[in-house]
């Protein structure tokens, strides 16, 4: 089973780069599973249906969200019905936090959960969790997807799962880190997969703006950067219990 992960989609440059990309890599990598973040896609805040059914045309198995999952309220309307999967740990929301998939006999379980160090007041705990959804789920395979800010939340998380979880990915913060491995009782980890979007922005918003709210304290509201892209992925190979980043790279024409 290999399951291809890509990194928190931003704005039309992050799917511009999945229409590009994404069938050289189903070719190069044959992935049975893909699931990417899409919290994002929607001009950098949620998703719209029809970003959710471009996805889905290009193969997209499962969609995880995040903080920004409501950003656009259009999805108030579909989720319900849809493949997505929105943080667990919302105490009273629409949608669910965790969805079982069928392939080959085998049963996948993709979980996602928000991280609460310097995130969302109010939310459930999502150590406890996600081990409640694994262990009532049974699922052969159970792959769990962590927005969260900080590194020692997720590096906790990582361990605190190794052995119970076959697969704990973390987003959120766009910069992807260079810790991919095997967890000491099996789990593959990786702290953060990145971004897919802008390049030269900052963390896919157009640098002037952020510098400006850095120098002076205030600033436009955001806008997706133009200019470069990237793509940020992995590729997890659950036979041969191996993780592996992908990185791509790509000029504006």
């Amino acid at each position: 089973m290999k399951i291809l992960f890509i990194g928190d989609i931003y704005g039309n440059p992050g799917l511009e780069m999945i229409e590009s990309h994404l069938p050289e890599l189903k070719r190069v990598h044959k992935p049975n599973l893909i699931i990417v973040n899409a919290e994002n896609a929607a001009n950098g805040r949620g998703i719209t249906k029809k970003i959710y059914k471009t996805l889905m045309s290009l193969g997209v198995s499962v969609i995880t969200m995040g903080n920004w999952t409501w950003g656009n309220r259009e999805l108030f309307e579909f989720i319900d019905e849809s493949k997505i999967v929105r943080p667990l740990n919302y105490r009273e929301a629409p949608g669910k936090g965790f969805i079982t998939l069928n392939y080959n006999d085998k049963k996948i379980c993709v979980i996602n959960a928000l991280g609460r160090t310097f995130m969302n007041a109010g939310l459930d705990d999502p150590f406890t969790g996600i081990k409640d959804i694994i262990q009532s789920e049974k699922a052969d395979i159970s792959f769990v997807d962590f927005h969260a800010e900080a590194t020692s939340e997720k590096i906790a998380l990582g361990h605190y799962l190794d052995g119970i979880a076959d697969v704990v990915v973390g987003t959120h913060t766009h910069i992807p880190t260079a810790d991919e491995r095997k967890l000491p009782k099996g789990t593959l980890y990786i702290t953060d997969v990145g971004m897919t979007g802008p390049l030269d922005g900052i963390i896919g918003v157009d640098r002037d703006i952020v510098l400006n709210r850095f120098l002076n304290g205030y600033s436009t509201p955001n806008q997706v950067a133009e200019g470069p892209k990237q793509l940020n992925a992995v590729i997890i190979d659950l036979l041969k219990k191996t993780i592996k980043r992908i990185h791509i790279e790509s000029e504006t024409v």
